[in-house]
């Protein structure tokens, strides 16, 4: 037996004296077709308690949010992967296009910086984005850069094949001034100078000075910056300063106003066919930028990066 107990919803009576169940199903919207009934927001239950086992992690309010990744025994994929030492353009341009992805997933990013197989996003201090739930900023993050980087290989890597998905491990710290966050910052690019120099040097001793690799550490054992420079210059002929800066610097990438001519077809007034033309717009995409943010250039030239209101 069946009756109706609200508009587009079907109720079965059952048989015995008994409160009256209704359907969990789909209902009928219009002859020959159905409609989904949407659940509702916050489903009651007995089970629900188990959501009080949920620990709370929502970040503190006015501070930096930065997640930062890296990748996870990427000496191995590096090694198995046929990577260029002590840099391999591919690879970190592959990075690269992977955390602008993120960023433009993820509008909420004031900056990022990233070198070797890390990258640092910077959310703005005001961020509410998903509540400011530590887990979603750095899930989100990772889960987005793995992705790509699976996803963009190919572009990169053309004649490589993926042996294998790469991992990613995240971490989340909060940065409460503005001086925190470029300290931060100079930290890791002043890491990307020291590894650089050394992985520099090291592979020109095995590479062209014919030193094993254990060998080549061992003569770099206890050197300074300098002695690393003058083991370059005297016996490879090289300047470190003559090195790209993407390699001693790191990647900087930004939101810029940038100008873009495009190809569109309009058709003209008292003319039958349609005319290409070409047009400016102005559009926001992140660009990578290879240069110096420990010092104070960098900021006073984009500001608005530490602006008040991010």
């Amino acid at each position: 037996m069946l009756r109706c107990c609200r508009a587009g919803a079907v109720i079965a009576a059952r048989c015995s004296p008994g409160p009256v169940l209704c359907s969990p199903g789909p209902v009928l919207s219009s002859p020959g077709s159905l409609r989904a009934l949407r659940a509702p927001a916050m489903a009651k239950s007995k089970f629900e308690y188990v959501r009080d086992f949920e620990a709370d992690d929502t970040v503190l309010p006015n501070c930096w949010i930065v997640v930062r990744l890296d990748g996870r025994n990427f000496h191995r994929f590096s090694e198995q992967h046929e990577f260029k030492k002590p840099n391999d353009d591919r690879a970190l341009q592959l990075m690269t296009k992977c955390a602008q992805t993120v960023m433009q997933e993820l509008e909420d990013i004031a900056i990022a910086y990233g070198q070797s197989d890390e990258y640092s996003f910077v959310f703005k201090k005001k961020s509410r984005w998903f509540k400011r739930r530590a887990s979603k900023f750095m899930t989100h993050v990772v889960s987005q850069f793995s992705s790509s980087y699976v996803f963009y290989w190919k572009d990169y890597f053309k004649d490589q094949q993926l042996l294998y998905p790469p991992g990613f491990d995240g971490r989340i710290v909060l940065y409460p001034s503005n001086q925190n966050l470029k300290d931060y910052l100079s930290w890791r690019q002043a890491d990307c100078h020291i590894n650089n120099l050394y992985n520099t040097v090291f592979w020109m001793l095995v590479q062209r000075g014919g030193l094993t690799p254990v060998q080549a550490q061992e003569r770099l054992r206890g050197t300074l910056a300098g002695d690393k420079n003058e083991i370059l210059f005297s016996e490879f002929n090289i300047n470190y300063n003559n090195e790209p800066l993407m390699y001693r610097k790191g990647t900087v990438l930004i939101w810029q106003k940038v100008n873009e001519v495009i190809t569109k077809k309009i058709k003209l007034p008292k003319e039958d066919e349609e005319k290409e033309v070409e047009v400016t717009r102005t559009k926001t995409k992140v660009v990578p930028l290879h240069c110096d943010i420990i010092g104070d250039q960098f900021w006073e030239e984009y500001p608005e990066i530490l602006a008040e209101d991010s």
